[in-house]
Order: C-alpha cells, then sequence, then structure tokens
C-alpha cells in the first residue's frame, strides 16, 4: 500500500508542473490573439501596408510610362478623394500597363487602374465610378479590416509590430489581386463612388453602364474574371446600383466623353486576345512559415494563408481563352514598373473642375 501511495505522489508531483506549462501555454496564445484582435493600425502603417501592395501590383503588370495619362486619372481622382472622408491621405493614382481590365485598392490610398480598364471606359464619369469605388475600399480600411476580422493571421507570442505590419501587407496583397472582399463590402463602395462622383458633378450611372460593358466583354468566360472578381452576380448589383441612384436622387449628369478622348487613347482589347502569363500552379501555397525564434517580441502572426505568394510565371501563352482562368488577373504586364510621380497643384485641380461642368 504504502509504495502505490509513494507512486500516486510521485505521478501527481509531476504532473502539476506539466498541466501548469501546458496552461501558461495556453494563456501566452489567448494574450497573444488578445494582442492581434486589440491591434490598431496607425495611419503611417497603414500607407506602410499600402506601399508593400503597390510595389507588388507593378512588378506583377509593370506602370504606364506616360506621364499625361497619369496626371490625367490623378485629376479625377483627386477631385473625387478631395470630397471623401479622408480627403488627408496622401492620395496615389497609379495606371498599371496591362491588357486586363481591372482595378485595385491598397491601404493608406494607392489606387491602381490598368490601361485595360482605361480602354473600356468611355468617358470620364465612368472613370470617376471606378477610382470612386477603390477610394471607397480604402476609406472604409476594407482590406486591413478583413485581414484583422478573418482568419488570415495565426497569433503566436513573439513577433514585433514591424513583423506584423509585413505580415498585414503579404496576405493584403493576396486579397487585393483576388479582389477579396465580401458582398456588403463591394456595395458599401458602390454607394461611395456614386455619392462622390455626384458631389463632383458626375453621373453615377457611370458605374452602372461600364459594368454593364464588362459584362458583355465577360458574357463567354465560364469563370469571373479580374474586376470586382469577387462580387455578388451582376444583375443584383446593377440592380442595387439602380436604386441606389433613385433612391438617393443622385442627379448629376455630366459624362465629359469628349476630354476624356482626348486623354486617352487606348483600344480594349477582347479577352481571349489578351496576353497572359502562366498563374499559379494548383495548390502553390507558400511552405508553411517557420515559427519566430522566442525573443520577446510585441506581437505575434506566425501562421498565413497561401495568399499573396503566388510564383508569378514569365512564360506567354497565346490567348485568355486557351486557359480559361482567370484572364484579367493574370494578364502579361508591361516591363517597366518604375512608379510615374505626377503633381498635383490647387491651381491645377480648380482648372480641371471647371471641365466637369462643362
Amino acid at each position: 500500500m504504502r509504495r502505490t501511495m509513494m507512486a500516486v505522489l510521485l505521478m501527481t508531483a509531476f504532473a502539476v508542473p506539466a498541466y501548469a506549462q501546458l496552461g501558461s501555454i495556453l494563456k501566452k496564445g489567448e494574450d497573444a490573439k488578445k494582442k492581434v484582435d486589440d491591434l490598431t493600425i496607425t495611419e503611417d502603417e497603414e500607407r506602410q501596408i499600402g506601399e508593400d501592395i503597390s510595389v507588388k501590383l507593378r512588378e506583377k503588370y509593370g506602370v504606364v510610362q506616360d506621364p499625361a495619362v497619369h496626371k490625367y486619372v490623378a485629376l479625377v481622382g483627386t477631385t473625387l478623394a478631395q470630397l471623401s472622408d479622408r480627403p488627408n491621405l496622401k492620395w496615389t493614382f497609379i495606371v498599371l500597363d496591362t491588357d486586363g481590365v481591372n482595378a485595385f485598392a491598397a491601404p493608406g490610398g494607392y489606387v491602381h487602374i490598368t490601361r485595360g480598364a482605361l480602354a473600356l471606359a468611355q468617358n470620364e464619369a465612368e472613370l470617376a465610378d471606378v477610382l470612386g469605388h477603390e477610394i471607397g475600399h480604402v476609406n472604409k480600411k476594407h482590406t486591413v479590416n478583413a485581414i484583422k476580422n478573418g482568419n488570415y493571421l495565426n497569433a503566436t507570442a513573439n513577433a514585433t509590430r514591424n513583423d506584423v505590419v509585413k505580415k498585414y501587407a503579404e496576405v493584403g496583397y493576396g486579397m487585393t489581386l483576388e479582389n477579396k472582399f465580401d458582398r456588403d463590402q463591394e456595395q458599401q463602395s458602390d454607394e461611395i463612388a456614386m455619392t462622390l462622383a455626384n458631389k463632383s458633378g458626375y453621373s453615377a450611372g457611370g458605374l452602372g453602364t461600364f459594368l454593364t460593358r464588362l459584362t458583355e466583354r465577360n458574357k463567354d468566360q465560364k469563370e469571373r474574371s479580374g474586376f470586382f472578381a469577387s462580387h455578388q452576380e451582376m444583375t443584383s448589383r446593377l440592380s442595387q446600383i439602380s436604386k441606389y441612384i433613385s433612391s438617393q436622387k443622385l442627379t448629376a449628369a455630366s459624362l465629359v466623353a469628349a476630354r476624356y478622348g482626348s486623354k486617352i487613347a487606348y483600344k480594349p482589347v477582347p479577352i481571349t486576345a489578351v496576353a497572359q502569363v502562366a498563374p499559379p500552379t494548383a495548390g502553390a501555397a507558400p511552405a508553411a512559415e517557420k515559427p519566430a525564434s522566442s525573443g520577446g517580441g510585441k506581437f505575434g502572426m506566425a501562421g498565413l494563408s497561401g495568399l499573396g505568394k503566388e510564383k508569378s510565371g514569365s512564360q506567354t501563352v497565346s490567348s485568355a481563352g486557351s486557359r480559361g482562368l482567370n484572364p484579367d488577373r493574370d494578364a502579361k504586364g508591361g516591363p517597366v514598373k518604375t512608379l510615374v510621380v505626377v503633381t498635383v497643384s490647387a491651381a491645377d485641380l480648380a482648372e480641371f473642375k471647371k471641365g466637369i461642368a462643362g
């Protein structure tokens, strides 16, 4: 009996520290998760995240090296951004050098539109509505909030705040490239776009007109492609757009077609003729990242989803139709990645706005 009691006592002596250690580990995990949940991304960090995403987009698609085109797009975009909830962001408008029809918003004020989207649009009001949609995503911090609220990041206890910001940028690039916004976010951005366009004097109906033309272009595609790929079915979306214009009495009517035609000379390319690069291989998620060493950092984000780390191939295929995957996302980009910096002065903007009223 005594031996049995001694054995029980020994087992208990070892079990208590083990349980306490497990409890400590669980507590650290809970604390790390709380730090993630409670983390507020500052405006400077948001800008850093957006800059990292923008660099990746420019590397993928290249940048149109025409300052006049960039200045024109920046004038349209700045006109809207100044009327938005965040007029003081350092708004940056970038034209990507690809025939794919797409637009991307990155946190902190980075708005990208492709040469293909400019070619598909037919007037300044349509351009304003498309840029306004992306401005809406930035204004409401949709990318940052989606990362924070989703299961994209796993908490650990030992990464620095700078590590966290880098992780946000990595995941954010994948979300941006795939247009990973939910229906509520997309509808909210549509409404912001139409409201800003109307306040600026543009027809809010330009958004529906552009999307209708895009739908016709993509009618033979089995998969939704590129621009707004994650949106609800287009018929429902167009109906919501029409209802919003009516309910909010958005009556501005300027299209500014002549000025648009004088500034943008690109011609649309049929989706089956858009040159492609090899897409990520199926299941090309990156290998699991190694946990950071226990260095006593402030935050932790060891685990990531596979978003944003595709291996971008350089192999060009003859046409989008030969693959049937995502022709606009996988469109071949231009060779020059350099950012084109333009300056929009108050005088430039005042003169530009005169042309909206006609």
